[in-house]
């Protein structure tokens, strides 16, 4: 498109230095002027930079963009069956058959906006990103190991809330002897760097390292299997869990909350929101947010809950997260109306409330291992 209307200002040119010609003047003509040139490569250039960030999923507008495309490539500039066009006077003689109303003028606008409107309801694809940021040599009564601490983040967007574990090499070498024994020709071709009885701590090991823990993180989240298997999860949020539980039972809820949330986001990062780890981190945050007066935060949380549990019944934390509720509900007030109907369906199904464990109670009781 933009080539025809620089050919359409060359022709331009070309009559007006023929007209000054006739008249007894020296017009230049398109070889001596270096801005089309300019103009011409600058726009090709462009073209093949858009070339990889839009695209159409119209048939019809895809059929129009590669007649553009043919007419600005080996086909020549005159569009194949079309012909050439003439000055600009001649298109404004033509009416109907000018330029600016040939069939595809508005192509691109057309194309750009179609984009916008789908980019706006549109999801970046993600995948997750695993990446040490740091590594220190930890000394202990009877042992020295490095502790590698390690982000999980989501490409494809701005993560404003990564979530972070600490693992040590014998964390991993468990994970990858559980792993193999389990999946066995599967890992085969995924590499796990070895033990060594020298030279442990220094820095070049320790960056060969982290580069590839991460590397054995990605190619494992890669296989559908893997990442969808106990051995793998537990790797990341089993240690916030036990640790979110500890301090909960004790009334360090603030540190609690802490464990709680990281364990939250690691299961957001890794898609297992709607596992019974998942409605247990629920559980523990609603209960230090409300010890710590957060009351709409921990309302919000019940209520992603019983989301989860719309369909399940039987589920043995339905009934205290319902009774949470209803409690949250009345203090923050907000509408409770269908909690109580929920309850009083439990109750007509025969599940005596009054035995039912509060939601501190199940996280107290519930085993962790």
């Amino acid at each position: 498109m933009a080539a025809r209307i620089l050919h359409r200002l060359r022709h331009a040119l070309e009559g007006a230095g023929a007209g000054a010609g006739a008249g007894g003047g020296a017009g230049p003509g398109p070889e001596d002027c270096p801005e089309s040139s300019e103009l011409e490569d600058d726009t090709e250039g462009l073209s093949t930079r858009l070339s990889g960030t839009l695209s159409f999923s119209s048939h019809d507008e895809d059929g129009d963009e590669d007649g553009d495309e043919g007419e600005d490539g080996d086909g020549g500039e005159d569009g194949g069956d079309q012909a050439a066009p003439g000055p600009p006077g001649d298109a404004a003689a033509a009416g109907s058959g000018g330029w600016s109303e040939r069939p595809g003028s508005s192509l691109l606008t057309r194309q750009l906006q179609d984009l916008w409107r789908r980019s706006r309801s549109s999801l970046v694809p993600q995948r997750l990103l695993f990446e040490v940021t740091n590594a220190s040599v930890v000394s202990e009564r009877s042992s020295k190991y490095v502790l590698y601490t390690i982000y999980l983040i989501r490409s494809g967007q701005f993560d404003k809330a990564p979530a972070i574990i600490a693992r040590r090499y014998s964390d991993f070498e468990r994970l990858n002897r559980r792993l193999r024994g389990q999946f066995g020709s599967d890992l085969a071709g995924i590499a796990f760097p070895r033990k060594r009885l020298r030279r442990n701590f220094t820095a070049e090991t320790i960056a060969k390292r982290s580069r590839a823990f991460e590397q054995f993180l990605s190619h494992l989240h890669a296989m559908a299997e893997v990442r969808r298997c106990p051995a793998f999860l537990e790797f990341f949020f089993l240690r916030d869990l036990q640790t979110a539980q500890r301090l909960t039972c004790s009334g360090m809820y603030r540190e609690a909350l802490a464990a709680w949330s990281n364990a939250y986001r690691l299961q957001d990062k890794l898609a297992v929101c709607s596992s019974g780890r998942f409605l247990l981190t629920l559980a523990g945050l609603a209960v230090c947010q409300q010890e710590l007066d957060q009351l709409g935060e921990a309302h919000r949380h019940c209520e992603q809950a019983l989301q989860l549990l719309e369909t399940q019944h039987g589920h043995p934390l339905l009934g205290p997260f319902l009774q949470a509720h209803v409690h949250l509900s009345w203090r923050v007030g907000k509408d409770k109306r269908r909690s109580e109907a929920r309850l009083q369906a439990l109750q007509e199904a025969g599940v005596v409330l009054d035995q039912q464990p509060s939601l501190k109670e199940f996280l107290i009781k519930e085993t962790l291992d």
